[in-house]
C-alpha cells in the first residue's frame, strides 16, 4: 500500500513539474512573440524615418531650386532624379507642386494623383510625407471647376481625366482606399 502511495504521489510530482515546466516554456514563448513584434514595429519605424531622411536629403536641390522661383530647373532635375528612381511617389508629387506654381493645373493633378496612388503617406495627416493640405485646398479650388466643365459637356479629354483624379484625391482624403 505504500508502494502506490509513493508511486501515486511521484506520478503527481512528475505531472506538477511536467505543467510547471510547460508553463513556463508557454509565457516565455508569448514574451518573445512579443518582443519580436515590438523588435519589428521598431525596425518598420526606424527604416521609415531614414526612408524620409533619404528623399529630403535627395530632393533638396529640387526643393531649394522651386523655393527660389526656378520652376523649370527644378522641374529638369527632377527629370533627371526620376530617371535614377522611376517609381518614386515624392517626385511626383514635388512635380505636382511645382506644376501647380506654374498655371498647369491638369498636369498637377495627375501627379499628385500619381504620387498618392504610390504612397498613401501623402494623404496622411501624421506622416512627415504629407501634402494634405495642399490637396485639400487643391480640391476646394479646383473640384467645382471641373465638375462644371463635365456639367456642360465641354470637358477635354485631359479634364475628364483631372475630374477623375480629384474624385480619387478626395475619396482618399475622405479615408478610402484603392
Amino acid at each position: 500500500m505504500e508502494k502506490r502511495f509513493d508511486l501515486v504521489l511521484g506520478a503527481l510530482l512528475l505531472l506538477c513539474a511536467v505543467t510547471l515546466v510547460g508553463l513556463l516554456s508557454g509565457t516565455g514563448s508569448q514574451a518573445s512573440q512579443r518582443d519580436l513584434r515590438v523588435d519589428k514595429a521598431l525596425e518598420q519605424e526606424i527604416a521609415y524615418q531614414a526612408k524620409v531622411s533619404f528623399l529630403e536629403r535627395l530632393y533638396a536641390p529640387v526643393i531649394n531650386l522651386r523655393d527660389s522661383g526656378q520652376n523649370e530647373s527644378a522641374l529638369l532635375q527632377l527629370d533627371e532624379l526620376s530617371r535614377k528612381y522611376p517609381d518614386e511617389a515624392h517626385g511626383e508629387t514635388l512635380r505636382g507642386e511645382i506644376l501647380l506654381q506654374l498655371g498647369a493645373t491638369q498636369k498637377a493633378i495627375g501627379h499628385l494623383a500619381s504620387a498618392v496612388r504610390m504612397n498613401g503617406d501623402y494623404v496622411d495627416k501624421q506622416s512627415p510625407l504629407s501634402r494634405r493640405g495642399l490637396i485639400e485646398r487643391l480640391l476646394a479650388s479646383e473640384l467645382t471647376k471641373f465638375k462644371q466643365l463635365a456639367a456642360d459637356n465641354s470637358a477635354s479629354r485631359s479634364s475628364q481625366a483631372a475630374l477623375k483624379d480629384l474624385y480619387y484625391l478626395q475619396g482618399r482624403l475622405a479615408g478610402g482606399c484603392e
